[in-house]
């Protein structure tokens, strides 16, 4: 006995009839998104997964179907028989694939009633996600949302079919585990056997995979459930779903083809969309360097230009004392076209000031009395012909652009600048939004200086990555002595400003790997005590080793066109950690806790 392709209930989906089916009998079965009853004749939109078809109950046809389907309300579940037809002229609907087509049922059977829905099924409800998250069954069956979860499944498909084909083999790797340093926040597990003990949820698979190398597996990948215990935004989840990928006797240039040929392959069977490949390449100093972000958006130009050799000697007073103190002046060009008014001006300066900046200067380029372009600015008398024309001729600016500055300490500034950039352009509507625009970010620092919550620096070090990436080459010998200047074999795909995937070449040498812990102030005792079993693998024959990570929900959410991953994923949390349609989390039980070894502490007073 075959398995039928809709069910035994069932002879097609709604939305795939067409008119090569005209004259065919079919069964249906689905949810009533609309009624409508035009005097006598009754109109039903049948939505399954499929798509939606119109049902028409004809009593020229049926005359015992209109009766009941004058009963049906919307979201009832219902099987239909019919014959299909074609629509009569002018009732053609262009905007479905069924558009051509309908049902004419012979027989109506209400097979679930239901309650009227808290909002209405369709693409542009306005209910509020707490609401949508709480009856997710229903949200789910939005188009919208039918279709991302059809897009998220063909992606994995396609994921595994590119991995298979070069021979990777898909590993499970444990959910309970140590707590590993993967820069967040671990979730913690009570175990009920041994009291007191605490497994971690993993936020990576990371120590597994490398592992796994040591085993000879050579070339892995697994769908892979990672957790974070961390605060929320829009692309981030307290769970989410990674593409883990580690492989053997490889480098760099086997992730990036990899990767490019999977994307590629993504795109191309769930967008119809062709990537040119290679993707381009720049490393981390000139991205920083050129837009102010490691995580760069190529869809626009607007890159920012470094004035500090322009203005020199200049006379203005932020620009000269931020120079004096080793810092930099970063300009930014807004291209003309609307010009920005004194009111958006001085939103802007608003905008950077309430980041931190001690304000911002701006110009507009306007004609010189036919002569050479002048600076209509604030600054303007403070500014020489000469330095000007410098910034004019840095910047590339023509009449009608207005320019942008600010000043301060290199990297916050440049950072600023870069958050700026993308804010514009976002503002004026230069951001094109169907183009795809890849690049790879190579060769970030190997370590970051480390920063109290004030921003203040300690005089210690953090890794950029994790400690588990090997230093470039030249740094083999020199980061933990000039730790400053070390930069990583650390990778970064990033798509429209986006980050999609992180990975690097790890450390095969457990020497090499003793000496990251010891320089971020592990102890030869706590990596024994925290790291061992990684130690001890190293140490039994290891090959060299890299691999990536990709990021699954932002990248279905990119793919999808959506603001928020939670928009591609069957049951999100809310930005807060919640889910509204469990209830989750939920306070435990004491004998639950007692019997790890745990109790509740007390609220604090409000007097407290």
């Amino acid at each position: 006995m075959s398995i039928t392709p809709y069910g035994a209930m069932r002879t097609h989906g709604a939305g795939v009839l067409r008119r090569d089916d005209v004259g065919t009998d079919v069964r249906l079965a689905g949810w009533v998104a609309t009624r409508r009853d035009h005097g006598g004749v009754v109109f039903l939109d049948l939505r399954d997964r499929s798509g939606v078809v119109q049902v028409v109950a004809d009593p020229d046809v049926a005359a015992d179907v209109v009766e009941a389907a004058q009963r049906l309300r919307d979201e009832w579940v219902v099987r239909v028989e019919g014959a299909v037809r074609l629509r009569p002229e002018g009732m053609r609907n262009e905007r479905l694939g069924t558009g051509d087509v309908e049902v004419a049922a012979t027989r109506i059977e209400v097979l679930s009633a239901a309650r009227t829905p808290p909002f209405p099924v369709e693409d542009d409800v306005e209910a509020g996600e707490d609401l949508r998250l709480t009856h997710r069954y229903v949200d789910l069956r939005r188009p919208r949302m039918a279709r991302n979860l059809a897009l998220r499944s063909r992606a994995l498909s396609v994921i595994r079919r590119v991995m298979e084909r070069h021979g990777f083999l898909e590993v499970e790797t444990p959910q309970l585990t140590r707590p590993t340093p993967e820069g967040a926040r671990d979730f913690l597990v009570p175990s009920r056997i041994r009291p007191r003990e605490s497994y971690a949820l993993p936020q990576s698979p990371q120590l597994f995979k490398q592992l796994l190398m040591v085993g000879g597996v050579e070339r892995y990948y697994q769908i892979a459930r990672c957790f974070r215990d961390e605060d929320l935004r829009a692309d981030r989840q307290p769970e989410f779903t990674q593409l883990d990928v580690e492989l053997s006797f490889g480098d760099e240039e086997d992730v990036y083809a990899l990767m490019e040929e999977l994307y590629a392959e993504l795109w191309r069977d769930c967008l119809d969309v062709e990537l040119p490949t290679p993707f381009p390449r720049m490393t981390f100093a000139e991205a920083m360097r050129r837009f102010g972000s490691d995580k760069p958006d190529l869809r626009f130009a607007m890159e920012l230009v470094d004035l500090s050799d322009t203005l020199a000697g200049t006379d203005v007073g932020v620009f000269a004392g931020a120079l004096a103190d080793g810092g930099s002046v970063v300009a930014l060009t807004v291209p003309a076209g609307e010009p920005l008014t004194r009111r958006e001006l001085d939103g802007w300066v608003d905008w950077a000031k309430a980041r931190g900046a001690g304000g911002l200067a701006w110009g507009v380029v306007e004609d010189g009395d036919g002569a050479t372009p002048t600076l209509r600015s604030p600054l303007a008398k403070f500014l020489t012909d000469d330095e000007v024309a410098g910034i004019l001729a840095a910047c590339d600016a023509a009449v009608g652009d207005t320019v942008l500055f600010a000043a301060g300490p290199t990297d916050a500034t440049r950072t600023l600048m870069g958050a700026l950039r993308v804010a514009v352009a976002d503002a004026r509507g230069l951001i094109p939004t169907d183009a795809w625009r890849f690049v790879w970010i190579t060769e970030p620092p190997m370590f970051d200086a480390e920063v109290d919550r004030a921003g203040r620096p300690t005089g210690g070090w953090v890794p950029n990555h994790h400690p588990f990436t090997a230093p470039g080459e030249a740094f083999v010998d020199t980061f933990d002595t000039d730790p400053g200047s070390a930069t990583s074999r650390a990778y970064d795909i990033v798509l429209n400003g986006v980050e999609l995937a992180s990975g690097s070449i790890r450390i095969h040498d457990a020497d090499v790997q003793r000496r990251v812990f010891r320089f971020l102030g592990i102890s030869d005792a706590e990596a024994e005590a925290k790291f061992g079993f990684l130690l001890r693998g190293l140490a039994h024959g290891t090959p060299p080793h890299g691999g990536i990570a990709p990021g699954i929900d932002r990248t279905i959410m990119l793919m999808a066109g959506e603001d928020s991953i939670r928009d591609v994923i069957a049951f999100p949390k809310t930005q807060s950690g919640a889910c509204p349609l469990t209830d989750a989390p939920a306070p435990s039980d004491e004998a639950a806790l007692a019997e790890v070894g745990l109790r509740l502490l007390p609220e604090p007073s409000r007097s407290a």
